[in-house]
């Protein structure tokens, strides 16, 4: 069964005013010399960490793995009166970020000059193995025209600077502002994306080819095709939920027929960002305008003999019930915040981080 691996970044935030803190001295080191069910790396900044998980064949595997993960680090920040947030942009900032230390992330931050200053972003990203260079590309064009519903679905991050920034994806807005990101153009063959990439690196738009923030790609490290399009989520469960519709639309020959273009699919990501399942975008199978609901059901048609011969169709149609029922995490942050104030946003945020009972 082909393997799939999940990449969660996490903010640690106040527990009180949730803005971003810095982990206390020697607590990152703590935690990333552990390796025990995935592991657990450095981010840009001092205030971030990422969870990684094992390839893995299974989504009970990966729930398994990424509620481990999100427990460790759930623990360590609950030691210093923090929150380690699934969640797209922080609720509140300081505009003070400090970088990692690291002659990569000094050379990005140097790159990003002023945008360093509120870079506050956390993103899931998905890794499906595709061994053949080739096949790689094709899966990547196929990913496309989903890409602004995937977002639709997934959408985590409504507040920027303490209030609502009436967007359910600020931190797809925040990526807009990087040259190479939102939608891919549409690849000849594995030679052609080559060189797109190179010359986005010969013009200084980016630093090398991982620095691309296309909001899918073919990563540089590993033999898969990568879909960064997902804000950072609140829990394993949706994580995995967006993880396997990833795997089931790599895997799926079926192209679609309607291609809006990086235009249309740029404007779509946007409504997308903005309006969340309210959104309407292109569907990539007819080239016209729909309701992003209309284009989820459509996508899940196109995908459902993948999804059942990977024994995850009953994920996927629980994922979306709990969708129609509760909302994207972007509702979620807002209704609580409207319920009970920062102090129920956080009890939401520290839900999907629990630490381990002693």
């Amino acid at each position: 069964m082909t393997r799939f691996g999940i990449e969660e970044e996490f903010l640690f935030v106040d527990a009180h005013s949730l803005t971003p803190v810095t982990l206390a001295a020697g607590t990152r080191e703590r935690i990333t010399r552990l390796r025990t069910g995935g592991e657990v790396t450095k981010e840009f900044l001092t205030s971030q960490i990422e969870c990684l998980t094992e390839p893995v064949s299974t989504a009970a595997d990966a729930e398994e793995q990424s509620t481990h993960l999100r427990g460790l680090i759930g623990w360590h920040a609950r030691e210093q009166s923090a929150i380690a947030a699934g969640t797209g942009t922080p609720f509140a900032t300081t505009r003070s970020s400090t970088v990692s230390p690291s002659a990569h992330y000094h050379d990005v931050a140097s790159w990003l000059g002023h945008l360093t200053r509120d870079h506050e972003v956390n993103g899931l990203h998905v890794h499906v193995e595709v061994l053949d260079d080739e096949e790689r590309v094709r899966a990547l064009n196929r990913v496309r025209g989903w890409l602004p519903v995937l977002l639709a679905l997934t959408g985590n991050s409504p507040f920027a600077g303490g209030r609502d920034s009436s967007f359910s994806s600020w931190r797809s807005i925040l990526i807009r502002r990087l040259p190479g990101s939102w939608s891919p153009p549409r690849f000849r063959d594995v030679d052609d994306y080559r060189t797109q990439v190179e010359r986005l690196v010969d013009l200084r738009a980016i630093t090398d080819p991982a620095a691309l923030s296309w909001a899918a790609r073919i990563s540089d490290r590993f033999p898969t095709v990568e879909l960064r399009v997902f804000d950072a989520q609140l829990t394993a469960e949706d994580a995995v939920f967006a993880a396997v519709l990833s795997r089931a639309i790599v895997l799926t020959d079926e192209q679609p027929h309607g291609d809006a273009g990086i235009d249309g699919l740029d404007a779509s990501l946007w409504t997308a960002a903005r309006h969340g399942m309210d959104a309407r975008m292109i569907d990539p199978t007819t080239g016209a305008v729909a309701a992003a609901w209309a284009v989820a059901d459509r996508m899940l048609a196109v995908i459902a003999p993948t999804l059942r011969d990977l024994g995850d169709d009953e994920r996927v149609r629980e994922g979306i019930a709990r969708l129609r029922a509760v909302g994207t995490g972007a509702d979620r942050q807002r209704r609580a915040l409207d319920q009970g104030g920062t102090p129920m946003l956080a009890r939401l945020l520290a839900a999907g981080t629990p630490a381990p009972v002693a």
